[in-house]
């Protein structure tokens, strides 16, 4: 049975992945903080593995990926979006919280798969960094998290660099307007807001994990059809 961790699973982006994955038969590691939507989801399936930490918490991460076991997948999903506004009005404060959750966080889960992964026998695994299209283009009044967003590119193509001697691929999926809880505010205050239904996303994802182990998908772009990116600005 293959396996897969998925961080941020307790809602949105994560939580369809999860849902997804485990109707295709995968044992899913589920990390987030809310324990009981863990359980809750872990309910409803045998193959579901309820793993609450906090993605920056690098003791409690390294105890969850100690927990599972075997890994042929990381999804690295968990992330926030933070303060709506200009560089000028945002606090440090907030700034060093994204930095935390959106690269520390991810640092962290990496770090332990690419860990796992290359001591494992057979060697090797994938990595899937759940990056945005606010890695190519911001949206306005986003800078922490595009400024992160933009890390995970790095973060990505370096893992990929890194670790061919060892067997792991990595990739990433940068996602446009799925309509999560977090979209549906924002429609309900932009109206026009273009979305697509979640399971489109969930669902690339497990192709890419899906994918042989002599093939990755390096980046994939998946989002509403209507929604500006291209020509954006």
């Amino acid at each position: 049975m293959k396996s897969i961790i998925i961080t941020g699973a307790s809602s949105g982006i994560g939580h369809a992945t999860a849902k997804v994955f485990l109707d295709a038969g995968w044992r899913v590691g589920l990390i987030a903080r809310r324990a009981d939507r863990l359980e809750a989801l872990a309910d409803q399936y045998d193959t579901a593995v309820p793993l609450p930490a906090d993605v920056s918490d690098a003791n409690g991460m390294q105890a969850a990926f100690e927990a599972f076991g075997h890994i042929d997948v990381l999804f690295n999903n968990a992330g926030l979006f933070g303060p709506s506004a200009t560089i000028d009005e945002i606090t440090l404060e907030d700034w060093a919280q994204v930095m935390q959750v959106n690269i520390g966080g991810m640092f962290i889960a990496a770090r332990l798969a690419f860990m796992k992964m290359r001591a494992q026998d057979p060697q090797g695994g994938r990595i899937i960094n759940n990056g945005s299209l606010s890695a190519h283009v911001p949206r306005p009044n986003s800078v922490c998290y595009t400024t992160t967003k933009h890390a995970v590119t790095g973060l990505t193509k370096t893992l990929s660099l890194d670790g061919r001697s060892f067997n792991i691929a990595c990739g990433q999926i940068d996602i446009g307007n799925a309509e999560t809880d977090l979209l549906r505010q924002l429609k309900a205050s932009q109206p026009g807001t273009e979305t697509m239904d979640v399971g489109n996303a969930a669902r690339s994802v497990l192709h890419m994990a899906e994918m042989p182990t002599e093939a990755n998908v390096q980046f994939m772009t998946v989002m509403a059809t209507r929604m500006p990116y291209i020509g954006r600005g």
